[in-house]
């Protein structure tokens, strides 16, 4: 099952995504003429750092020096705060004079409060999984993620809807895929996660609880790319979706956002 919500005439609206369209709780397909996606989750958005293999090891000899000097050795986090939240086919503004980054990763959709639970217990605690561009400013720092880099408006787009954890089934081994303009520019695995989502939800509800609807984005894979005014990103993950953003100029007017 697929769930999403959308915007129809400035109302939000829930709806199920079958293979026949959109569709209300009472069954009606919804046309999409007039149709905005608005994000699909509205919990704490927990990014975790470095949780790419490939992406931590081309980062090993820079943590052996100063202020470093080792590898982490637990979950690196970061929030995307709730001024970032952003829908499917909807504007990311690159901020002038900066470089943009994107960011595909796994969002992992938490169903019920999670405290202390087993790793071997904690997918039972995924209501589901959906898509997460987490576009960034290039970073400086992997242990101390700069919230001027991350947190500007409109840069976590999700959705478009949140797959059902029964039917993504297993979330190891899903195929992660950036294009731009409809060229491969980025591609990772979940099968490469240093901390596979289980453990992951595990080792984070041993300090604090995750509640329901928050997401954790699991992990960008390495060779982050450069994107700019005009591109067309997509974020593709093997049976969860497709999540497209528009990237426009600062200052450009929201009517950037397409339906």
């Amino acid at each position: 099952m697929r769930h999403a919500l959308v915007e129809i005439n400035g109302d939000p609206v829930a709806v199920t995504v079958d293979d026949d369209g959109l569709r209300r709780a009472n069954g009606d397909l919804v046309g999409t003429d007039r149709l905005r996606w608005l994000p699909p989750v509205s919990g704490t958005m927990f990014g975790i750092a470095l949780n790419d293999r490939a992406l931590l090891e081309s980062h090993l000899d820079s943590f052996n020096h100063p202020p470093y000097e080792k590898p982490p050795t637990r979950p690196v986090l970061f929030i995307k705060t709730p001024n970032t939240r952003n829908g499917h086919q909807r504007a990311v503004s690159r901020p002038a004079g900066e470089r943009l980054q994107p960011g595909p990763s796994l969002g992992v959709v938490i169903g019920k409060s999670a405290s202390r639970v087993r790793e071997t217990d904690a997918l039972d605690y995924v209501a589901g999984y959906t898509v997460v561009n987490e576009f960034s400013l290039p970073e400086d720092s992997y242990y101390r993620p700069a919230v001027k880099a991350k947190c500007r408006d409109g840069f976590c787009p999700l959705g478009p809807w949140v797959t059902s954890a029964d039917e993504v089934g297993d979330p190891a081994g899903l195929a992660v895929r950036l294009s731009v303009n409809g060229e491969l520019k980025q591609e990772g695995n979940t099968a490469n996660f240093v901390r596979p989502v289980a453990r992951l939800i595990a080792e984070l509800s041993e300090f604090m609880t995750l509640h329901e609807g928050d997401v954790l984005i699991a992990g960008v894979p390495a060779g982050r790319v450069d994107v700019q005014p005009g591109d067309e990103v997509a974020v593709e993950i093997d049976r969860v979706g497709t999540l497209v953003s528009f990237v426009t100029e600062e200052g450009a007017p929201r009517e950037g956002d397409r339906s």
